[in-house]
């Protein structure tokens, strides 16, 4: 049997704590033990208390250790000296979302790469400097110690650590009966959306409802310019100032999510979501869309796919 022993360090979600059982339990492998520094009942953010039973003694002799939550704040002394305990008897260390922060005050992660949820990734590049924070990947191995993003990215990781164990096709049993995708690459964007500036101005709105309603055709400056009644330059500088983005920038960031929508909700080949989304062709579907959301429009549509 291997052991997993998950470390659990408030404040913490319960659905975290849940993941290491949802995952590893579906093994036959594995023996899967949560521990706190003090036992006993574990408030988790917005969720009721969760009664965990074993103490800091549970890391000792386990195969895998995962740090679980903390929410960027700091961890008791004894759970950093246990994880370093455990990693210099050979432990592989692994942590899921937030846990991130422990690893780093236990100094585990100095000089390594990681990653943690996008939204506390500069927080963990500003506290720990000698970190190399990804904040764009679902998880990242450096050294044999494991880093995974928020949520559905901590499942990715687990089933990762099953496939290293017993092999792809035990980690993708796994996910069929956990009812979640199968193995991931860790290199996968977070799918963090870019959010376009809010619009502080509405005298270009007609103009910019008119566009969204032909995103199909090559639409130039001076199409938007003749639309709006004013010359290309005074189209710019109007455009950036309602939206904060150049014209051909916001024609850009909506013809991509516009192909985002085709290939959620549609079976139309590559070239006609292209067509349909005014980026052109096949080959600048894939380009834009893969800089926006790190998955070829294969990938996004296998992912994402909407149809009823």
């Amino acid at each position: 049997m291997h052991r997993v022993a998950a470390v659990v360090v408030p404040p913490v979600l319960s659905f975290d704590i849940s993941i290491p059982f949802m995952v590893f339990n579906s093994v036959p492998h594995y023996d899967v033990r949560v521990c706190t520094a003090r036992p006993g009942p574990l408030p988790t953010v917005g969720g009721p208390d969760v009664v965990v039973a074993d103490g800091l003694d549970a890391l000792d002799g386990a195969d895998t250790v995962l740090a679980v939550g903390s929410g960027g704040e700091q961890a008791p002394p004894e759970v950093l000296d246990a994880l370093r305990r455990a990693a210099a008897g050979g432990a592989r260390i692994a942590s899921l979302c937030t846990g991130a922060f422990v690893l780093a005050q236990a100094g585990l992660l100095d000089g390594r790469r990681a990653t943690t949820h996008w939204g506390l990734a500069d927080d963990l590049a500003t506290r720990f400097p000698s970190i190399e924070v990804r904040p764009d990947v679902l998880f990242v191995e450096d050294g044999g110690i494991f880093t995974s993003a928020g949520a559905a990215a901590a499942i990715d990781l687990c089933l990762h650590l099953v496939r290293l164990d017993y092999g792809a096709a035990v980690a993708n049993a796994a996910a069929r009966l956990a009812v979640v995708s199968p193995v991931r690459p860790g290199g996968q964007s977070q799918f963090i959306e870019t959010p376009l500036p809010p619009e502080r101005g509405t005298s270009l709105a007609p103009t910019r409802a008119w566009a969204l309603e032909h995103l199909d055709r090559p639409l130039t400056l001076a199409d938007l310019a003749g639309h709006a009644k004013i010359s290309v330059r005074t189209l710019t500088r109007r455009f950036h100032a309602e939206t904060g983005l150049s014209p051909l920038q916001w024609l850009l960031y909506r013809r991509v999510d516009r192909a985002r929508e085709l290939l959620e909700t549609t079976e139309l080949p590559m070239d006609q979501v292209a067509g349909k989304s005014g980026l052109g062709s096949a080959d600048s579907l894939r380009k834009h869309l893969s800089n926006r959301a790190g998955l070829t429009p294969t990938a996004y549509r296998a992912s994402f796919t909407r149809r009823g």
